[in-house]
């Protein structure tokens, strides 16, 4: 079978440098690698990838093969097998600058599992009044969560005892092999150790309360002041009262989430408040000084002019919900909503009879205008 062109199998152009060539390279052999790639053609695609980096890489090959092609470094790619990578020294260093290395990977991951680590974040859901909401309040929780063990202080040993560095792998955490590559020769690689499963500590008398896990679980009870202002879904944020960080580390937060049970006359728009206020014609005619709710517990004067309309809004400065976490307050928009009367008495009735004499057809001719107005031109 015909070789491919070097620059093709690596992918770059023929005018690529060095630091193009071993990027390429480098992208390759990671996708390609034996030990990482399980399919039949990886170990051949891999030679392939080589071959071509070897030649290249090399300014005395790489001017024969542009000059003659694959005659002119004919054997070079063999020559070199797999004890020469275009400049890198030796098995190790290329593995490891490739893949990190099994050993060296390892060895990090056991070090992230002996680092500090913070405590987990907890969330308490709290369901709050109306008032409560606009105006604060202040609520108990009991909070589970894990807490560093109070007997062992977070050793894990029981009392006096002390844990002691594990023999098995002399503290470092894991335990390496070695095993034989035929491409790479001998290669280390490290795994947790299985008597102290990365710790590189054994507690050989394992605390009595916590029994060597080093945190127990307990219910705490927080008083949290809830601000003035919040709404639904709000989050408060209590730094440190999550869980016990592990090895140290600091402890995660309790997010307290609030809901707000709704109130049988206001809406809450923001920091306003809305109330829809029903009125009789009566006092939609004619005009009414009517005394409103407050969401503070008091009363208000609102003057109604004579005529007013379903849907006209009064604002009442100030009586709204009080700024989370800043002066002032929110407004009390009224909205007026005029209810036609039912269930009338015969003199109420009759009443009604003589105003609707009164007025005649003055409505009527009202709307009569309007439309003839719309569709007046259509008419002609």
């Amino acid at each position: 079978m015909a070789k491919r062109d070097y620059y093709e199998v690596l992918g770059v152009a023929t005018s690529a440098d060095k630091a193009t060539l071993k990027k390429a390279f480098r992208k390759l052999a990671q996708q390609y690698h034996p030990d990482v790639n399980s399919s039949p053609d990886a170990e051949i695609k891999f030679k392939e990838i080589n071959e071509a980096y070897q030649v290249l890489y090399d300014d005395q090959k790489r001017a024969a093969y542009d000059r003659y092609g694959h005659a002119g470094v004919e054997g070079a790619g063999a020559a070199g097998g797999y004890s020469d990578f275009g400049g890198f020294t030796d098995f190790g260093s290329i593995f490891e600058d490739l893949f990190g290395g099994f050993g060296s990977a390892s060895s990090r991951r056991n070090s992230r599992r002996r680092a500090p680590r913070r405590g987990a974040d907890l969330r308490a859901d709290v369901t709050l009044t109306f008032e409560e909401a606009a105006f604060g309040t202040e609520r108990e929780l009991e909070v589970p969560r894990m807490e560093t063990c109070g007997r062992c202080h977070g050793s894990g040993a029981e009392p006096p005892t002390k844990p002691v560095t594990c023999s098995t792998c002399n503290g470092s955490g894991e335990v390496q092999r070695r095993q034989h590559s035929p491409i790479f020769g001998t290669i280390v690689t490290a795994t947790p150790c299985p008597t102290c499963n990365g710790s590189g500590e054994v507690i050989a008398s394992p605390c009595h309360k916590c029994h060597g896990r080093k945190r127990v679980r307990v219910t705490r009870k927080l008083n949290v002041k809830i601000p003035a202002g919040v709404d639904e879904g709000t989050r408060i944020r209590l730094a440190g009262e999550g869980e016990a960080g592990q090895l140290g580390g600091p402890a995660g937060n309790l997010y307290v989430v609030i809901s707000v049970d709704p109130h049988p006359i206001f809406v809450r728009d923001g920091f306003d408040i809305r109330l829809e206020l029903p009125i009789n014609i009566a006092q939609a005619a004619l005009g009414a000084t009517l005394k409103i709710p407050t969401l503070d517990g008091t009363e208000e004067t609102l003057d109604i002019p004579a005529g007013v309309q379903t849907g006209k809004t009064f604002r009442k400065k100030g009586l709204g919900i009080p700024k989370l976490q800043r002066n002032g307050r929110g407004d009390m928009i009224i909205t007026i909503r005029v209810v036609t009367p039912v269930n009338l008495n015969s003199e109420q009735k009759e009443l009604l009879r003589k105003l609707a004499q009164t007025l005649g057809d003055e409505t009527i001719e009202e709307h009569k205008g309007f439309f003839d107005r719309i569709f007046g031109a259509g008419r002609d």
